[in-house]
């Protein structure tokens, strides 16, 4: 029995980033090695959004792309943020249970929210509590950059006990937000890796410490 909980796939929400895609945010992922990617259930979700503007990755994959939520230029108002919930709450029930969230870019941004909504009990709460995050390049509402949408307005106010892994870039522009993410979560597990905000792929010791992580989640 306990051999076949520990081969129990973990079933992953994968959230892109801004002006990103589901398939986009697959192709990045599927270079990781078979041993990581043969252990997780991961579903591509689209954002509920097409994007309002030009995306970043034109020239490097073809659209079509989505936002989750909109702001102004100062990250210090945000619109359809609820609405955004809502769309993945709705397609969490219709698709799930989920283990947990992954997240890049604003998508990490927002995953990195949803235990701390789950804990306060303002989102998300028709589907069970999620057991850990993995973010990508990541940031804090309420951080250096981004200021807080009201349903996230105390998803940090306390320390967050869920298990985390957070990739950190060297290179990355959003590098100083993703350590100030690091210090709200109880126990967080990080990737150190040289390039810039992206995904990316994972050397030796690298996979060492994703395939720890899993298998600390598995044994939960």
């Amino acid at each position: 029995m306990e051999k076949e909980i520990e081969k129990k796939k973990l079933r992953i929400l994968c959230l892109h980033g801004f002006r990103g895609s589901a398939e986009i945010l697959k192709k990045l992922i599927f270079r990781w090695p078979e041993s990581i990617i043969g252990k997780l259930d991961l579903v591509f979700l689209d954002g509920p959004f097409p994007a309002q503007g030009k995306s970043p990755l034109e020239g490097f994959f073809d659209p079509p792309y989505f936002e989750w939520f909109q702001s102004n230029k100062d990250f210090t108002e945000f619109y359809n943020f609820e609405e955004c919930l809502e769309y993945i709450e709705d397609f969490m029930l219709k698709n799930g249970p989920f283990d947990g969230v992954l997240g890049f870019s604003q998508g990490a941004v927002l995953g990195a929210a949803i235990p701390g909504m789950q804990r306060d009990g303002v989102a998300l709460t028709k589907v069970p509590k999620i057991k850990f995050v993995i973010i990508i390049s990541g940031a804090k509402f309420g951080g250096r950059t981004y200021g807080i949408p009201k349903l996230a307005a105390n998803a940090f106010s306390s320390t967050i006990n869920c298990p985390s892994l957070h990739f950190l870039g060297e290179a990355d522009f959003q590098r100083k937000e993703g350590e100030i993410l690091l210090e709200c979560f109880v126990d967080p597990q990080v990737i150190h890796h040289s390039k810039g905000h992206t995904i990316p792929k994972l050397d030796d010791s690298n996979v060492e410490i994703m395939l720890g992580f899993i298998e600390k989640i598995q044994q939960l």
